[in-house]
């Protein structure tokens, strides 16, 4: 079981202990010392979430332990992350996590403990279909966490419990009092677990060359001066520094002439794009040149939109909006859905 020091991972690992399982909790150490050592909005970063979690399990009565993953969420998560900035995409790289640290190490730490399954906190289902393991939102509209798990593969599936699948966040909160867990009155995670207090651009200072520029809007104009185009995310609105007679936002990070372009919101919006990357999880891999009508999400937590997918290769799909034209931003996973199953999902492309 995943323990992060968290609400959402203590009571799951009571309930799976309530049903009969025989628990052993595992947390990551992900940030090197200096870094891990602060506390912050995050649960899998601090010190003090490592004693959280040890106090659940030891209050639970499982054996607990701490397993170092730095090095590899450096190379896969954070390397990454900051490579994606530089050349101007906008990553997510709590989907990279699940796919390249998180649920790998979770799986080697199952097989050397000797567990048939492993289990996370996550507000997502999974419904076995013949010989398929299907991933669901979880009941929880709010709180459902789907979107971050279309990279997973069958093989991870087929061994992974998701105890609050069918839980709200309020009912969690409430088996957390009950049964007077330490970790019952923790805050809610940040998005970027490794960042404290959401500052992106302090963390990418040091790691990504940032040579100020011009910010221009779309007719020409410069409006002010950029800090360096990694510091910018397509789609931002606030901190641009620049004062307008309308709302303007990020459209465009011109690498070549280091430039900052900015353009009213519809200049973000297309009616189709390509995504690179496909997973099929819910469902085998269409056949090439397959069209299909889906839900999509190109965020975390929006409101999902009809789309038509076409089936170019074996890892891209061609997207169109036929109702709606969409703010997207590449290096963001685009996500489809039919109800309530996911069916897969990829990488934004620019």
């Amino acid at each position: 079981m995943a323990m992060s020091g968290g609400v959402d991972s203590s009571v799951a690992a009571l309930l799976l202990k309530e049903q009969g399982f025989h628990v052993q909790g595992v947390t990551f150490r992900l940030l090197r010392t200096e870094e891990g050592d602060r506390e912050t909005t995050s649960n899998c970063a601090s010190v003090a979430a490592f004693e959280r979690a040890r106090q659940v399990c030891e209050g639970l009565e499982i054996p607990h332990h701490i397993i170092d993953h730095a090095n590899n969420f450096e190379r896969e998560v954070i390397d990454p992350f900051c490579a994606d900035y530089a050349t101007g995409n906008t990553p997510n790289p709590c989907v990279r996590c699940n796919a390249f640290v998180k649920w790998p190490g979770l799986l080697e730490s199952a097989s050397s403990l000797g567990c048939s399954y492993v289990a996370t906190g996550h507000y997502a289902q999974i419904r076995r279909e013949g010989d398929r393991a299907q991933i669901l939102r979880g009941t929880d509209r709010g709180k459902d966490q789907s979107y971050a798990l279309y990279s997973l593969p069958q093989t991870a599936l087929e061994r992974t419990l998701f105890p609050l699948g069918s839980l709200t966040k309020e009912r969690v909160r409430t088996v957390a009092e009950k049964a007077s867990l330490p970790t019952s009155g923790t805050e809610e995670s940040q998005d970027i677990c490794f960042i404290p207090e959401g500052d992106y651009r302090s963390f990418l200072a040091p790691r990504v060359r940032m040579l100020p520029g011009p910010i221009q809007d779309t007719e020409g104009h410069v409006l002010g001066t950029h800090q360096g185009l990694p510091a910018y995310t397509i789609g931002q609105r606030k901190g641009l520094g620049i004062a307008a007679g309308r709302p303007l936002y990020v459209i465009e990070k011109d690498r070549d002439e280091n430039l900052l372009v900015v353009g009213p919101r519809e200049a973000l919006c297309r009616r189709d794009f390509v995504v690179a990357g496909v997973n099929w999880v819910s469902v085998p891999s269409p056949a090439v040149s397959t069209k299909l009508e889906a839900e999509l999400e190109v965020r975390y937590r929006t409101r999902a939109i009809r789309a038509e997918l076409h089936v170019q290769s074996t890892d891209t799909v061609h997207v169109a909006l036929p109702q709606h034209e969409q703010a997207i931003a590449p290096g963001q996973s685009a996500v489809w859905y039919r109800g309530d199953v996911l069916l897969g999902g990829g990488i934004i492309q620019p």
